[in-house]
């Protein structure tokens, strides 16, 4: 029988939970991936096989998941220590670099995840490209001020900008108050550090999707089970 990518989202989850040691302050990501590895951390939580670890949520979204399933929440100040970070991901290409945010958490789970000891990210094999930009958009996060003002910047990067909207038609807005900038580069990214210095160098540009040397290790849930790619050991995904 065929496994679904739900079933794969699942097993990536589970086996980044098993991989939570007792005392450890998490960065909890965003998104379907996500929420199964909120699940099954927060059973092993109840179930008493975890204890005194607490999270940064991401996103309003996850703190009110990770609160649902009684995980402990932190705020991440000055001498919070995270441990390890668990995320998904959008496109994970083999040097391990990633597009992340279409779920629309891109600023904080940045934030999160470069402030990480270890950065987990936990996708399904669909998830997997050969390089950045094929499959899926790259978000990048704007201040409402002037938003329309970078669509010219964004073409002259061979980007075809479209504004992220709700269904009503509005501006879709960020937890953090802003708007998001999809990004289509038609074929794909020959050059992701030098779009991601640019977009960095652009006054009101507030960050983008583009997570680079970033991520520790892969787990990627597939067929036949889920494997892991660690950062030195990517390039090989059979």
């Amino acid at each position: 029988m065929k496994v679904t990518s739900e079933e794969l989202k699942a097993q990536a989850g589970e086996a980044a939970a098993a991989r939570v040691a007792d005392g450890q302050v998490l960065g909890l990501g965003t998104g379907s991936t996500v929420r199964h590895f909120l699940r099954s951390l927060g059973q092993r939580i109840r179930d008493g096989g975890l204890q005194n670890v607490s999270g940064v949520p991401t996103s309003e979204w996850t703190r009110d998941v990770a609160a649902g399933e009684g995980i402990p929440l932190v705020d991440l100040r000055e001498g919070t220590r995270l441990d390890l970070a668990v995320d998904g991901a959008d496109e994970v290409c083999p040097r391990l670099n990633l597009v992340k945010g279409l779920g629309g958490a891109l600023l904080r789970e940045k934030i999160v995840a470069q402030a990480a000891r270890r950065f987990l990210v936990i996708v399904d094999e669909g998830k997997v490209v050969p390089s950045l930009g094929v499959s899926k958009p790259v978000p990048v996060e704007l201040i409402p001020f002037a938003w329309s003002s970078h669509f010219p910047f964004f073409r002259r990067l061979g980007a075809a900008p479209h504004l992220r909207t709700r269904e009503d038609g509005q501006p879709y807005v960020t937890d953090n108050g802003n708007y998001v900038a999809d990004l289509t580069f038609p074929d794909g990214l020959t050059d992701p550090t030098e779009v991601e210095d640019a977009l960095r160098a652009r006054a009101g540009v507030v960050t983008s999707g583009l997570f680079l040397e970033m991520a520790t290790e892969v787990l990627i849930g597939g067929a036949g089970g889920v494997r892991s790619v660690v950062r030195g050991e990517a390039g090989a995904w059979s």
